[in-house]
């Protein structure tokens, strides 16, 4: 890979941020009668495809099967369940639907994997290499992940291509070279004993990943578990399958050993709960809705108090001064909201904005909601692709209407686009008030809520008036005033002037309702690691 490319893949703000809008296609205008939560309100969206005939993708679909111990099988039960082409509502493929028996199965490969298997008993030199030869795996078929993961998803292809694909080969290097790098600690003692502290791999992990970002979020659980030296039972996202399998795959092709990773795709109800309430699994790693996790860590606790990271959902602020230059803040504060659909757990979904720019912010943020690009995302130049599916769509149009109802201004969109597919306009709101449930809740959607503050210390008191803690973005050209909200916000993570820098070596991870624990960089390898003190007593020590 090109090393433009591969610094690309460091941060998915790279190359977004840095480009200029997209050129203003034709503008559509709503019929009359059409429906809609305004009508007769001039609309223009940047339109690829909404209303022409999807493109094939250019990629075949391969294991629909279960992995487990090594080879893809069928659930036991003999069920399956399809997964759909957000585009169309289509089904791509049907696919082996695991339940509590093939957790069980997944669980007993991992186990004897780890008990009896040659993974952690190799030396961490065999076991990076495998890694690394994920890696060059990763990028030798990348744009037929990239394309499987756009097909089942609906995220923009030169998204998936260009950013989140090379992002995971960026992530599998990244913890390949943590392998040989993990170690213990000789420590001193208050007398005549030998202590050291061993950091040895916890033993079969589940995993639970969400179907925004299917594939990042694997990389990001399997890396260090397997960096670690331990064995993995990963539920996919019931939504989106497709691309934990075909990577699985590859991860055999570079040498991994049968039984260490193992996929089970299904429901949350059923397979979720079994993997996160089975007495065999010694730690599991969550992502998704707060609500959830919830579920996920009492089940935890109720089984066999086995540890518990996760990564849950966020109502990021994105405060905007009043010294910063709008043309940028407001490409920022786009990108930042509408990136993935808005389908970001970390989106910056309330828009703090001070009073003496706000009219004009809230202007040019109209103007470049009428300029996005939404289409179909294997088109090139589209910016947005559909949402996920009807259930998220509809949830979507349900937060549209309560803003209307609640008294928010309408600016732009606020409506379906086009008649078939989850594809949603471009949509902001002003006039946004605290108490709104578009300034609470977490949309998940295409839904820009901007509100108006004009004191540092009222928008820090605001921002940090929610039940989540995962991001915020500051723009400010003040290092003064960007000091004092970096330290005054409670977020696990604050972006000065820039938004959605995903290094492999950043942390990443909430405060408060957020979650529990940190995703990437060192801080991740704490999550699969168990820590042993061995004592041992020294007679006649020369030193101590």
């Amino acid at each position: 890979m090109a090393a433009a490319t591969r610094r690309a893949a460091s941060s998915l703000v790279s190359r977004c941020l840095l480009a200029r809008p997209a050129a203003v296609p034709s503008a559509l205008r709503r019929p009359d009668g059409a429906r809609g939560l305004l009508p007769g309100v001039l609309q223009k969206f940047g339109t690829a495809a909404a209303a022409e005939e999807p493109i094939s993708p250019p990629v075949q679909v391969g294991d629909t099967k279960l992995l487990i111990n090594g080879k893809f099988v069928d659930a036991a039960s003999g069920k399956t369940f399809p997964t759909l082409d957000p585009r169309t509502g289509e089904v791509i493929a049907r696919v082996a639907e695991g339940d509590a028996e093939d957790i069980d199965r997944a669980v007993a490969a991992a186990r004897k994997a780890f008990d009896e298997g040659p993974w952690p008993r190799m030396t961490a030199y065999e076991r990076s290499r495998i890694l690394y030869r994920f890696a060059d795996l990763i990028e030798k078929h990348n744009d037929d992940i990239a394309a499987l993961e756009t097909w089942d998803n609906g995220k923009p292809y030169e998204q998936a291509a260009k950013i989140e694909v090379p992002m995971v080969a960026r992530l599998m290097r990244y913890y390949a070279g943590w392998v040989d790098k993990i170690h213990g600690l000789i420590v001193p003692a208050d007398g005549p004993h030998h202590v050291q502290v061993l950091h040895e791999p916890i033993g079969v992990v589940g995993q639970i990943i969400p179907w925004n970002f299917p594939l990042l979020m694997f990389a990001w659980k399997v890396g260090p578990a397997l960096a670690c030296g331990n064995t993995v039972v990963l539920k996919t996202a019931e939504q989106t399958p497709l691309s934990a399998l075909y990577v699985s795959k590859l991860l055999h092709e570079a040498g991994l050993p049968d039984g260490v990773v193992n996929i089970v795709s299904g429901f949350g109800p059923t397979a979720g709960a079994a993997l996160a309430s089975h007495m065999d699994v010694d730690k599991l790693a969550f992502t998704g809705s707060t609500d959830t996790g919830k579920i996920i860590m009492e089940l935890s606790a109720r089984s066999n108090l086995k540890p518990v990271t996760l990564e849950l959902g966020g109502k990021s602020p994105f405060i905007i001064m009043d010294d910063a230059d709008i043309d940028h803040a407001v490409e920022l504060a786009h990108f930042a909201l509408f990136f993935n659909q808005g389908q970001c757990c970390c989106a910056g979904s309330r828009t703090f904005v001070h009073e003496r720019v706000y009219d004009e912010f809230v202007e040019k943020s109209k103007a470049r909601a009428a300029r996005r690009v939404v289409g179909d995302p294997f088109r090139k130049g589209v910016e947005q692709g559909p949402q996920i599916d009807d259930e998220q769509f509809n949830k979507i149009l349900r937060y549209i209407k309560s803003g209307v109802d609640s008294g928010a201004t309408l600016v732009s969109g606020g409506d379906r686009l086009g008649d078939k597919g989850y594809y949603i306009q471009p949509t902001v709101f002003s006039d946004v008030q605290d108490d709104m449930k578009i300034a609470q809740e977490e949309i998940f959607g295409p839904v820009q809520s901007i509100l108006k503050f004009n004191d540092l210390n009222e928008v820090i008191k605001r921002a940090n008036a929610s039940r989540y803690g995962l991001a915020a973005g500051v723009f400010t050209n003040n290092l003064n005033t960007a000091n004092t909200l970096t330290r005054a916000l409670k977020a696990g993570t604050v972006w000065v002037n820039c938004f959605d820098i995903f290094d492999a070596a950043i942390p990443f991870g909430g405060y408060k309702m957020s979650g529990i624990g940190r995703e990437k960089g060192v801080d991740s390898l704490k999550n699969y690691l168990q820590v042993k003190a061995v004592v041992t007593p020294i007679k006649n020590a020369a030193w101590l």
